[in-house]
């Protein structure tokens, strides 16, 4: 199936069912090549202890989550029930928000969002929006989509934080970035949606779950686990919310 085909198919579909669309898509393999290869991304931190600099790497899908072919292709949004039963099928888990901040300081390719405002949580919306991105690296004379390398800045981000375990309020999703071109985040974290609100500007960013620190692979678990070691993933105060539950 095609990018155009499942936008076609899914048009009218609420929440739930492009969720079900999704996840079947997706758990089928139809997914663009080029999303495939992961790219690493380097991260240090200074042990206050020690004085010693820690380096890590992670590695990152070059875009948000998508359905397609390489010559046709689309980004979709889904909850993080069905992003994280994705991640779990692929061995990876969803970022921080440190993570997304160091993950557009790295991105190869950054672009200006593009709001829009009305029927935001509409499929034809998403699909709308798609397309728009795409208009916008097309004016930029961009490559294909399997060599521009780390893309940014395109939509907010579906993040794990600890925010969620501590919300007076269930089921909340949160998600954060969307940046501009000075680098300035338009969403702050944030966990005011439930988690079946979904719009057009949510992305799902996948990462691998094993993390390398120094010459040693761990799981990204394990790193958040540590005091020290999980600041390399995380800025915030509480480093203990790692999946959404499904």
């Amino acid at each position: 199936m095609t990018g155009n085909e499942f936008y076609h198919q899914a048009f009218a579909m609420k929440w739930q069912a492009r969720d079900s669309f999704v996840l079947k898509e997706v758990m089928a393999g139809d997914m663009p090549t080029f999303l495939k290869k992961f790219i690493a991304v380097h991260t240090s931190i200074t042990d206050s202890a020690t004085g010693k600099t820690i380096k890590a790497t992670y590695y990152v899908a070059p875009d948000y989550l998508s359905i397609g072919t390489d010559a046709d292709w689309a980004r979709i949004n889904i909850t993080p029930k069905a992003a994280q039963q994705i991640a779990d099928s692929f061995n990876c888990f969803l970022p921080t928000r440190k993570m997304v901040d160091d993950i557009y300081k790295s991105a190869k390719v950054k672009l200006e969002p593009v709001p829009m405002y009305a029927f935001r949580d509409s499929t034809p919306t998403m699909w709308q929006h798609h397309l728009i991105i795409e208009g916008q690296l097309s004016g930029k004379k961009a490559c294909p989509p399997r060599r521009r390398g780390l893309i940014a800045g395109i939509q907010k981000d579906v993040v794990i934080s600890g925010k969620i375990s501590r919300d007076s309020k269930a089921d909340r999703v949160a998600i954060y970035g969307w940046h501009k071109l000075d680098g300035t985040p338009i969403q702050p974290l944030y966990t005011g949606h439930i988690f079946w609100w979904v719009d057009y500007s949510q992305g799902i960013r996948l990462v691998y779950r094993k993390i390398k620190v120094g010459k040693k692979w761990m799981d990204y678990i394990d790193l958040l686990k540590d005091p020290v070691l999980q600041k390399l993933l995380c800025d915030e105060e509480f480093c203990d919310f790692y999946r959404y539950s499904y």
